[in-house]
């Protein structure tokens, strides 16, 4: 057989072929009512839930402020630590009253009489203690101790001590020309004894590391046996 002859056949049998378009049709029918299966669904990306991110928010300053409360504790409670006990300072007033020992002069030794000044290695960044160490070789009669810290910004009194027994002292805290000041007055008819004293204030400041170059300490004593001494001392740089 030839090609023209297979060809030929070919469309023959093309020709003689009919569908059966009822079958098809039938085909078609049973498709459509198996159904197609439904689309899966799609869960959107889990999102955080407000109220968990301000629970969060919540918890992150909760810790802050009890950090900061343990902070502040932990310096107002351990006084000893720092060199003796702590004692509340008596409310600020507006003006110093005039005191001799504001007049005494940066000297730091004057006869038996000895002071100088330092800022607690134990001050941090929110808050200081000024030591100030008083040494004499003989008794006194008369003793007014004062501390000036200059007003370096958010500078206001926590406490004050002194190694001396409290009754034999007044103390006194004043802010006055841009100084908080400390001061410690012996009373009449009580003496200091021979050796080394030691006073100190306490006060909050702004955050960062605190200048004390422009603080001071000046003391003037008089003499269990007669005579007076006068003394005083500068600071330096604290944190």
């Amino acid at each position: 057989m030839n090609d023209e002859e297979l060809s030929g056949r070919l469309r023959e049998a093309a020709e003689a072929h009919r569908p059966d378009r009822a079958r098809m049709l039938a085909r078609i029918e049973r498709g459509m009512a198996g159904g197609r299966p439904a689309p899966r669904s799609v869960r959107p990306p889990r999102a955080v839930r407000p109220w968990l991110r301000v629970a969060g928010a919540t918890a992150a300053v909760c810790g802050v402020l009890a950090a900061g409360a343990f902070a502040a504790t932990s310096a107002g409670d351990d006084g000893r630590a720092r060199g003796g006990r702590v004692a509340s300072a008596p409310s600020v007033t507006a003006k110093a009253p005039h005191s001799p020992a504001a007049k005494a002069p940066l000297r730091p030794e004057d006869g038996p009489l000895w002071t100088g000044g330092v800022v607690d290695p134990h001050s941090n960044a929110y808050w200081a203690q000024s030591n100030v160490t008083l040494r004499t070789t003989e008794p006194l009669s008369a003793l007014t101790v004062e501390l000036r810290v200059a007003q370096t910004g958010g500078v206001n009194s926590t406490g004050s001590w002194r190694s001396l027994p409290e009754p034999d002292f007044t103390v006194s805290v004043d802010e006055s020309g841009g100084f908080l000041v400390y001061r410690w007055t012996l009373r009449p008819g009580r003496t200091v004894p021979a050796g080394t004293h030691t006073f100190a204030g306490q006060y909050n400041h702004a955050e960062g590391d605190r200048d004390a170059t422009g603080d001071t300490v000046t003391a003037h004593a008089v003499r269990a046996s007669g005579g007076e001494a006068a003394v005083g001392d500068r600071f330096g740089r604290s944190r």
